[in-house]
């Protein structure tokens, strides 16, 4: 693989604060963001629920991605990230944090290695190890029965 790969969306502002983004990969479809009331009037996602999602989708493919590499088919997971908004020492808006939980289909028990997939899923997360530079990021993973599998609090 490359040492680096290098992509390029664009983005045209539709009205106000408005903008559409079109991805350089053929067939995806383009996608609307918005600021939240009262700047825009959140017809789409804005900035810092796109970061969270990324951060909530890398540490979920990667985990899968580990299980997978060990012969494991677990079933549909499940992510909620919980973002925060706080005011820095000199009063603008930032994001504070990120908490992510990502729920297993199935008991711990019946995930071979899932104890190796622990120990190093967040290392290969690419957005997440790249975000954790300037917003803590905690991390919960949870089996089907509740059990709390691994528990990284945001630093």
């Amino acid at each position: 693989m490359a040492e680096s790969q290098v992509f390029t969306l664009e983005l045209e502002q539709l009205r106000d604060f408005e903008f559409r983004v079109r991805f350089d990969w053929p067939g995806v479809a383009d996608l609307d963001l918005d600021e939240p009331e009262p700047l825009g009037r959140a017809s789409g996602p804005n900035a810092a629920r796109l970061i969270g999602a990324a951060v909530a989708n890398c540490l979920s493919s990667s985990l899968l991605f580990c299980m997978r590499k060990f012969k494991q088919s677990p079933g549909p997971m499940r992510a909620e990230v919980q973002g925060e908004i706080v005011r820095n020492e000199h009063g603008r808006m930032r994001i504070g944090r990120f908490d992510v939980t990502i729920r297993l289909a199935e008991s711990a028990a019946a995930i071979a290695h899932l104890d190796r997939c622990m120990a190093q899923f967040e290392d290969f997360c690419v957005v997440t190890e790249s975000v954790r530079h300037g917003i803590p990021v905690g991390v919960r993973v949870v089996d089907a029965t509740g059990t709390v599998i691994l528990a990284t609090p945001a630093a």
